[in-house]
Order: C-alpha cells, then sequence, then structure tokens
C-alpha cells in the first residue's frame, strides 16, 4: 500500500513556496532544513508527478478505445498497454523511494582500514583498499582526507584512519565495514603460493558536535612529534595529538595536519564519531529485528568480502554476488557492487515495511 502521496505532493509544494519567500533567508538554520526537505523529496515528487501525467493519459487512452472508429480505437488499446507498463514501473519505483532512508546516509565518515591476519601482506591490501576507496571518492566527487596511519617500510599500511566528505558519503560507504579477505600471491613471495589474508574495515558516520557532547574533564590531551613523511615541520614540531576519553577509554590519535590545533581538531571529530557509534550501535540493538533485515549488520568480525586474484573475481558473501573485473575493481570502480548491496538492503527493507 501506498501512502497518501497527495499530502506529500502537498508538503513538497509548501517547501517550495517558502524556500521563495523575501525572508527565506531570516533563519539560516531553518532555510538549511528546508533545502534538506526538499533535497529528499524532490525524487519521490517527480515520479509521482509522472505517474499521475500517466494515469491521466491512460484516461483519454480509454474513451478513445471506445471510439466508434476501429482504428484509433485499435491504436488507442496498443497505448494503453505502453502506459500501463509505464505506470507499473513508476508504482515500483515510487515503493522503492519510499522506503525511509538511513538517518545517516548523508553524513560524512570516519573510515579505518586496519591489517588483520597475513603480516605484511594484510598491510599491503590494506593499502590497496586505502587506494580503491580513494579513487572511488575522487570519481564522484568526494574528499578523501587522511586523519592518521601507521605505514610499513614495504608501504602498506598496519592501520590507516581518514575522513570521506560529502553528499551520501555514508550511503556510498556505509555496506563496506567488515573484514575484507584476499587471496592472492603476496609481493614478498617467492615460490608462488598463493596467501590468503584479512583487513578490517570500519564505516562510521561523521558525528556532528550538537549530537555528541565531550566534557573537557573526560579528555586525557598529549602532544608527540609527528612522525613519516610530511615536511620539514616533521618531528620538529610537537603537532601530533593523542586523545584519550577516560569513561570509555577509547584513544584517538591524529598528525597529519600542519598544526598541532589542526590535529587536536580532527581528533575530537573522531572522538565524537566514535562515541556516535557506540550510541548508534546501542539504538540499533534495540532495533534488532529491523538489522536482522539488512544487508550489512556493521560488525567489524563479519566477513564480508574475498578478493581472488587467481579467478580475477570478488565475491560479496552477503548477497552472493561476484564482479569479474578485479583490476577495474581495485582501481575504483566499486558502483556495481555497492548499487547491488544496496538494491538488495533496500528490497530487504521494503520486504519487511510491506511497502
Amino acid at each position: 500500500m501506498l501512502p497518501n502521496l497527495e499530502e506529500i505532493l502537498q508538503k513538497f509544494e509548501e517547501i517550495e513556496a517558502r524556500l521563495a519567500a523575501p525572508d527565506a533567508f531570516s533563519d539560516p538554520e531553518a532555510y538549511k532544513n528546508l533545502l534538506k526537505e526538499h533535497h529528499r523529496l524532490t525524487p519521490l515528487v517527480e515520479v509521482y508527478r509522472r505517474l499521475r501525467s500517466a494515469e491521466a493519459e491512460m484516461g483519454e487512452l480509454e474513451l478513445l478505445a471506445s471510439d466508434s472508429d476501429p482504428e484509433l480505437a485499435e491504436v488507442a488499446r496498443l497505448e494503453m498497454s505502453e502506459r500501463r507498463s509505464e505506470m507499473e514501473a513508476l508504482t515500483e519505483e515510487l515503493r522503492m523511494l519510499l522506503v525511509p532512508r538511513d538517518e545517516d546516509d548523508d553524513k560524512s565518515v570516519i573510515m579505518e582500514i586496519r591489517a588483520g591476519a597475513g603480516g605484511e601482506e594484510a598491510a599491503l591490501f590494506a593499502a590497496d583498499l586505502y587506494r580503491m576507496y580513494r579513487m572511488y571518492a575522487d570519481s564522484h566527487g568526494l574528499s578523501f582526507e587522511p586523519l592518521g596511519a601507521n605505514e610499513t617500510e614495504l608501504g602498506g599500511f598496519r592501520e590507516v584512519t581518514v575522513r570521506i566528505d560529502g553528499e551520501g558519503a555514508y550511503a556510498r560507504f556505509k555496506f563496506e565495514s567488515g573484514v575484507h579477505r584476499v587471496q592472492r600471491v603476496p609481493a614478498t613471495e617467492s615460490q608462488g603460493r598463493i596467501q590468503t589474508s584479512t583487513v578490517t574495515v570500519a564505516v562510521l558516520p561523521e558525528a556532528e558536535d550538537v549530537e555528541i557532547e565531550i566534557s573537557p574533564s573526560e579528555l586525557s590531551i598529549e602532544t608527540a612529534k609527528s612522525s613519516g613523511a610530511g615536511g620539514q615541520h616533521i618531528n620538529k614540531t610537537e603537532s601530533a595529538v593523542r586523545i584519550l576519553h577516560i569513561p570509555t577509554g577509547i584513544v584517538v590519535f591524529c598528525q597529519t595536519q600542519r598544526s598541532q590545533l589542526q590535529n587536536k581538531e580532527a581528533a575530537l571529530r573522531m572522538l565524537r564519531t566514535k562515541l556516535y557509534d557506540i550510541r548508534r550501535r546501542e539504538r540499533d540493538e534495540r532495533r534488532a529485528a529491523d538489522r536482522k533485515s539488512q544487508v550489512g549488520t556493521g560488525d567489524r568480525s563479519e566477513k564480508i568480502r574475498t578478493y581472488n586474484y587467481p579467478q580475477g573475481r570478488i565475491t560479496d558473501h552477503r548477497i552472493g554476488f561476484s564482479v569479474y573485473s578485479l583490476d577495474a575493481f581495485m582501481n575504483g570502480s566499486i558502483d556495481t557492487m555497492i548499487d547491488a548491496l544496496t538494491a538488495a538492503d533496500t528490497a530487504e527493507r521494503m520486504k519487511k515495511q510491506q511497502i
């Protein structure tokens, strides 16, 4: 059953009128919220208007189909068949658009990539995933900002943290949380034997300042000299910042910014995001039935995907979906996988809510 779409259309038109009002900018926060709601409703309203137009045409064709002219009536009946198919497709599209979005979909992302089992090979694959996600973000106009990294001598990452910002960042990356397994001959292997290694990816929606308040008394802040590549200031000034959140024991570290103040701000963003993630997981546990219907639980111990280099195949185990273009995939062309995961998640939630 579809909800009252006329009410949604009326709400949309009211928002448009308020946005066009002379005093629309008098309250910047209210204006921002109106724009956000307008953006959210636009795809739904556009499809509904197309459906209404098709329904109106169908009514006209039904009249023509009963015309005394047999040729005209036959043409009308043929067009009615086309309109009927169009209306069915538009109705299905509306059903998908009516599935409530994750309230975090438009948030920025804090992504943590950590080498798991496999030693240096796992660290090298962590670097490969980092590059893959950077190229994917670039292709969609999303910013990709490194916040901290622990590199190996061979160019891998024991761990690396990045911030991804832009429209729909969390919606694009949220299904990447979990264990990524790689099967290939490592660069460090001299006898050509295939090794299986793992990398853990965590994707967290970034918390805004108003969502998570942190008291200064809850923090223990230390500074240190930055290490690694990055310019002459490295190892000369204590610009790196390490913050301990005393109540939870969470530790965050940032050294990639040019100043101590910038590193502190970035570290606090990371801390707020981790605290928000705890709150979000508690909320999701209370909605356990809904979570079970979704494609990704975000569980960092869940093996979600295998990258099989000998066969050139990437398989996502949650939906049993495989892609056979590994080189392109590792160069950031992962839309096919992301779209399949999004579609599967939407279909499951549609069943759950009986839309």
